[in-house]
Order: structure tokens, then C-alpha cells, then sequence
């Protein structure tokens, strides 16, 4: 099993706002939208409010950005 994804907690539900985010219902982590990884919730820094995603960083980011971009969707 690859470390980084293994949390050993339970998933969170989380709404994101600007700059912040509420805990729907409490758990250990978010997985990305992206990549699929489980991101800590105390290393969560990317996600998009538009679509209330998670990103495990900078690059998933920037990879869901262009995604939405190309099909013409809203991010």
C-alpha cells in the first residue's frame, strides 16, 4: 500500500468556501478530486468552491483548472 494515501482515519465531508472550509462531517481526510489521494485535513490548502472539490496540491490544481477550462465549464 502506498504511505501517502494511507491516513488510517475515515473520509470527511466538508463544505469549501473562500479561503476556508466547513466540516460537514468529521473525519481525517479529503480525497482528491484528481489524483485520488488522501489529503490530511490539516494539509488541505487547494480545492475549488465552484465545484467543491479537493486537490492533493498546486498541480492537480492547476490540472482540473484546464480540464474545466476546456470543456468550457466553470471552476
Amino acid at each position: 500500500m502506498n504511505r501517502m494515501n494511507d491516513t488510517g482515519g475515515t473520509p470527511a465531508r466538508l463544505s469549501y468556501l473562500d479561503g476556508d472550509f466547513e466540516i460537514i462531517l468529521p473525519g481525517d481526510y479529503v480525497v482528491c478530486a484528481v489524483t485520488g489521494r488522501h489529503i490530511p485535513l490539516g494539509d488541505l490548502r487547494y480545492w475549488s468552491v465552484s465545484r467543491q472539490e479537493a486537490y492533493a496540491d498546486a498541480a492537480a490544481s492547476h490540472e482540473a483548472y484546464a480540464a474545466a477550462l476546456k470543456k468550457g465549464e466553470a471552476f
